[in-house]
């Protein structure tokens, strides 16, 4: 969206994960019939590689980020009519007729990056967690923690509309302003968080996750961060024993082990989509989730609602 941050070519479609109906295929397409409702990862998967085959998706060797076009190399994004789709068999999902296409949709990115950071994070269910930012990826984050069996979530954030989100999923929802540190040392007798599930990708989130996390934590980080240097040293790391894990999730292999839990989640997936638009006014979602207005949360561009 903000095109001269990110270097894209000026034209690129955007957008990624997606639900649709094939319409054409290949010659090498096997799997998949005309007609089918499928569901896509935000990445292509040639499901051969050494990377696929022990689940690391997110770096197939031939695999491409749907919606990153740069100096003219590139896979185009799939917020459009129609979606041209490399290794379709490995990439696309049928979407069962039991399940919402909405939460199968979900489940290509937003849930799958939540499942994969509460994963990293190695949940036990005596332990207090902490989720830093509750958009999209922290609040599915935080369904996903409980899911995976914590007890125990405080969840931080600046916005009052997402931080009642967190507290209806059952977090204890601290604002930013009210000194958070102080919050999770007391409620852990100044140990701090078994580990913190970091959702922002911004310098000021990562410092804070290091004050949060007790001396041989976690810290599992799904933002997107793009300053040059961490905001804590080797030494620092080191003196903490400080586990840290980051990384695009493999939304791909995760779409496998979530949509079988998906029939039975225990939270309402439908409270994350706040929008559902034309395609057409895809220009002003992106305004109104750049903004925070309207308490805009997952967006949903729909081509097949009338302008």
């Amino acid at each position: 969206y903000h095109e001269r941050e990110s270097g894209l070519d000026t034209g690129t479609v955007m957008g990624h994960e997606f639900i649709g109906e094939v319409v054409e295929k290949g010659k090498d397409v096997r799997l998949l019939k005309k007609g089918e409702m499928v569901a896509s990862p935000f990445t292509t998967n040639c499901g051969k590689c050494y990377f696929c085959d022990i689940g690391l998706t997110a770096r197939c060797i031939n695999g491409q980020l749907y919606g990153w076009v740069e100096s003219g190399m590139g896979l185009q994004g799939t917020q459009a009519e129609y979606v041209r789709v490399p290794y379709a068999d490995s990439t696309l999902v049928s979407i069962p007729e039991d399940l919402s296409p909405n939460h199968v949709l979900l489940s290509g990115d937003i849930l799958s990056t939540g499942y994969f950071c509460a994963d990293m994070a190695e949940i036990n269910p005596g332990g207090l967690y902490v989720v830093i930012g509750c958009g999209p990826v922290g609040i599915m984050t935080i369904m996903s923690a409980f899911e995976q069996g914590a007890l125990h979530i405080i969840a931080i954030d600046s916005v009052p509309a997402r931080l009642e989100m967190a507290n209806r999923l059952g977090a204890i929802a601290v604002p930013l302003h009210e000194n958070p540190v102080l919050n999770v040392l007391e409620k852990t007798h100044g140990t701090g968080a078994e580990a913190v599930m970091e959702a922002v990708g911004s310098p000021v989130a990562q410092d804070l996750a290091l004050k949060l996390v007790r001396p041989g934590g976690i810290i599992s980080t799904v933002g997107v961060h793009t300053s040059d240097m961490f905001t804590f040293t080797p030494a620092d790391a080191y003196n903490m024993n400080l586990t840290y894990r980051t990384g695009r999730c493999s939304a791909r292999y995760y779409m496998d082990i979530l949509l079988p839990k998906l029939e039975d989640w225990p939270f309402d997936l439908d409270m994350i989509i706040s929008h559902e638009l034309p395609l057409s006014e895809g220009p002003m979602a992106y305004e109104m989730f750049d903004r925070k207005e309207e308490n805009s949360m997952k967006i949903l561009l729909n081509p097949g609602l009338p302008g």
